[in-house]
């Protein structure tokens, strides 16, 4: 039996945030819930905010960062993100993150107990923003939200991964005839907003025929689109590659949802 386990606790615009345990290591990635609603995520695991030893931030967007001081108050973890975000995080009210927060370059790599984590850079509106390969002895996961298209970097990054939690943001019909403004519209469709069921439909057919074996879509946008848009998109789009042993599964907005 597998000691890999990944779980979205929260995701979407109000908040994200991943668990990921190894045999002795518990990490997160993002931390944009404040701690007493992870805790009591982790909790309904069997685990607990004691129990993380790091935390890897993808950028700087509140939703990603709003827990990290507060957690970081309480609990003895390590914060890693890029200068650029750290940049755009830290201010004189943020003493209990900076004696906590471990700067890196956009690309670098980190080991903490049996896990390898390696970032790669992805195009969305952020100081920097970056997605994570992480090895562990039994599989590989990549992680990849809030971006606005599947760069090359992107592509050759998450190609070969055993697993995958991929950003479906939005359905563009539903998008383009909702009632967001013009400008923010515009800007959920340009190259680093948020991806769309129809291209992350695309891409996990294209990570599925290179060996991807295990989907978690992540960051819905509640007002532009829908799980079962989401599913459905992807769903299709895998068509008979899913007779090779494929999952695939839609994070809820609150509640842990198991990718592996």
């Amino acid at each position: 039996m597998s000691n890999f386990s990944v779980y979205t606790l929260f995701s979407g615009s109000k908040g994200n945030c991943t668990f990921v345990s190894g045999e002795k290591t518990q990490i997160l990635i993002d931390a944009g819930m404040g701690p007493r609603s992870i805790e009591a995520s982790l909790k309904s695991l069997g685990t607990s905010l004691e129990n993380i030893t790091d935390i890897f931030i993808t950028h700087d967007h509140s939703d990603h960062t709003r827990g990290l001081e507060a957690i970081c108050a309480k609990y003895d973890v390590t914060v890693h993100m890029t200068e650029r975000s750290a940049d755009a995080v830290i201010t004189s009210l943020t003493p209990n993150l900076e004696k906590r927060l471990c700067v890196h370059p956009l690309l670098y790599t980190e080991s903490t107990g049996e896990l390898k984590i390696s970032s790669f850079a992805t195009p969305h509106d952020s100081n920097a923003s970056v997605g994570y390969i992480i090895r562990s002895p039994e599989l590989t996961l990549g992680f990849a939200t809030d971006i606005g298209y599947v760069s090359d970097t992107v592509r050759d990054s998450l190609t070969g991964v055993d697993a995958v939690i991929l950003e479906a943001n939005h359905d563009i019909t539903m998008l383009e005839e909702g009632n967001y403004p013009v400008f923010l519209k515009k800007r959920i469709l340009s190259r680093f907003g948020h991806l769309s069921n129809d291209d992350a439909a695309e891409f996990a057919a294209y990570l599925a025929e290179n060996g991807t074996k295990h989907f978690l879509l992540a960051h819905l946008s509640e007002q532009n689109n829908d799980p079962e848009a989401a599913f459905g998109a992807v769903y299709c789009a895998l068509g008979n590659i899913r007779s090779r042993g494929i999952t695939l599964a839609v994070a809820e907005t609150a509640l842990p949802t198991r990718l592996i």
